[in-house]
């Protein structure tokens, strides 16, 4: 039925949108080294802008460091100052081809910035998934007042659009509160 399958891209907006927030998380930097707070890092190289998992392979040596193999000799320089201007504070050691950061502990006061960052995130993601469910919900109404759908079968699926909101904002939730323990884990 036509209806059910646009029902089922309402859903499949809803995880793009919990995907999209799920890297978003990786992004933020916990107390430990992990290869995604800079794989999204852009440096020059070949007259582009270009992320640096594309121009280099990203490792952890251990739980404060990374370890980044830059294949080009040539952009080693661009990478190691991309990382450095990238603003969380990092201070690249270049050695041959690789780079090395070793991440310094964070204080307490930036663990609650980093908090409110990934809190922040979680809220444009509710946001967005609120503005899914209201498409959902306008494209029942219109179903409705072009007689396809009766006013019964309207409120049935208006709460289960609802319900399915409800489950993707506790999976925001709870995806926050992992973080945010991540976060201020010492």
């Amino acid at each position: 039925m036509k209806i059910d399958s646009r029902l089922e891209k309402f859903k499949e907006k809803m995880d793009a949108t919990i995907a999209s927030f799920d890297r978003e998380l990786t992004g933020i930097r916990t107390g430990r080294a992990n290869p995604a707070i800079v794989e999204n890092v852009k440096a020059e190289a070949y007259g582009n802008v270009i992320p640096i998992n594309q121009l280099a392979s990203i490792s952890v040596t251990d739980p404060r460091t990374l370890m980044i193999n830059v294949w080009d000799n040539s952009v080693v320089k661009s990478v190691a100052d991309s990382i450095r201007d990238c603003g969380m504070n990092f201070n690249p050691l270049v050695d041959g081809q690789n780079i090395k950061i070793t991440l310094v502990p964070l204080t307490q006061e930036r663990r609650n910035e980093l908090c409110k960052i990934a809190a922040k995130s979680a809220e444009n993601t509710k946001i967005t998934l609120r503005n899914v469910r209201h498409e959902a919900l306008y494209f029942v109404k219109t179903l409705e007042k072009n007689k396809a759908i009766t006013e019964d079968v309207r409120k049935r699926l208006n709460d289960n659009i609802q319900e399915m909101l409800n489950e993707f904002n506790s999976i925001v939730d709870e995806k926050l509160k992992n973080k945010q323990n991540l976060i201020l884990e010492i």
